[in-house]
């Protein structure tokens, strides 16, 4: 029960947030009131369930059940079982286990374990590369690739920082430190030093990809959406035997010079229909940051349908 609760209550205080109810803790009995209180009561018995399994729950487990939940509304009040993903779905790493929160979140994960190529396109905060990392991870540990490579490319987001002092890897890193944060949620940090040491795991710009045949890997290009169609063209073709490929990117954020075309959307319009590739979708409902962020993506994505609705209308005339 004490887990169930939350430290101070937290938990209890985001499901009713989230639901619209009402929770009354008393001693080791729950009292829910309000409209959405038989759906609460089920997610409640959920997340009991999961204790009583050894399980943990945290405000992300909680997120993502209510996501889930609202997101399958005929699942029936025992049916644990859709409610949180069995272990197909549970991606183990050395130190901790990622769980998809949304379908969205599982379609893609189920796309990268089964497809050799998966594209996850989508706006910021959705889980892309965080699950792509956390696949590539437990593939590693598993002994299904040697290697692990993350790659993005090394463009300013709309500053020019100019001349970097430093060695390679310290102009570099401020590029790839996003990918050096998913990588230590799922390799303790002593480990993951000794095996970028042993270049088993590699985090380098897009362009340092050129001419390698990357094989028995898994590899990831993250921020696909500022590769230019050439560079593009050229990763894709560096997949070799026994590899994997992930590109994550987001239309909406291009930062790559006025009049240069985006390689994802390329990519997307040349592949689509190839078979063994998958195309994976989010949209700001799969946001799983803070709630203001779903929020302010919703309301750029008005903003510039709006825009484009003008732009429209003063062709027309």
């Amino acid at each position: 029960m004490i887990d169930l609760v939350g430290s101070n209550g937290a938990h209890l205080a985001q499901i009713e947030q989230l639901m619209g109810v009402q929770i009354v803790h008393r001693g080791n009995t729950l009292i829910v009131h309000g409209e959405a209180a038989p759906e609460a009561e089920r997610v409640l018995n959920a997340l009991y369930a999961r204790l009583e399994a050894g399980k943990q729950v945290s405000m992300g487990v909680i997120d993502g059940l209510i996501r889930l939940r609202a997101d399958d509304e005929e699942s029936g009040p025992g049916d644990q079982e859709e409610m949180f993903p069995g272990p197909a779905l549970e991606i183990r790493t050395r130190k901790k286990t990622m769980e998809p929160r949304t379908d969205a979140q599982k379609a893609y994960t189920r796309a990268l374990l089964e497809n050799e190529l998966t594209f996850g396109i989508g706006p910021a905060g959705t889980g892309k590369t965080y699950i792509a990392v956390a696949v590539a991870v437990s593939k590693f540990i598993t002994g299904e690739v040697d290697r692990i490579i993350l790659t993005r490319p090394a463009v300013e987001a709309g500053e020019k920082l100019g001349f970097l002092p430093g060695t390679q890897d310290e102009k570099v890193d401020p590029y790839m430190q996003p990918l050096y944060d998913a990588l230590n949620d799922f390799l303790p940090g002593k480990q993951l030093a000794k095996l970028r040491e042993e270049r088993r795991v590699e985090i380098a710009p897009l362009a340092f990809m050129r001419g390698r045949t990357l094989s028995n890997a898994f590899v990831i290009l993250d921020e696909a959406q500022n590769a230019t169609t050439m560079q593009m063209k050229m990763f894709l073709t560096r997949l070799g035997q026994g590899s994997r490929m992930a590109i994550t990117g987001d239309r909406s954020q291009v930062d790559l010079p006025r009049g240069v075309q985006s390689g994802l959307r390329d990519a997307e319009h040349i592949l689509r229909g190839v078979s063994g590739i998958s195309f994976n979708y989010f949209t700001a409902t799969d946001v799983v940051r803070h709630p203001l962020v779903a929020k302010i993506i919703t309301a750029y994505d008005a903003e510039d349908t709006r825009r484009e609705a003008e732009r429209a209308e003063r062709e027309k005339r």
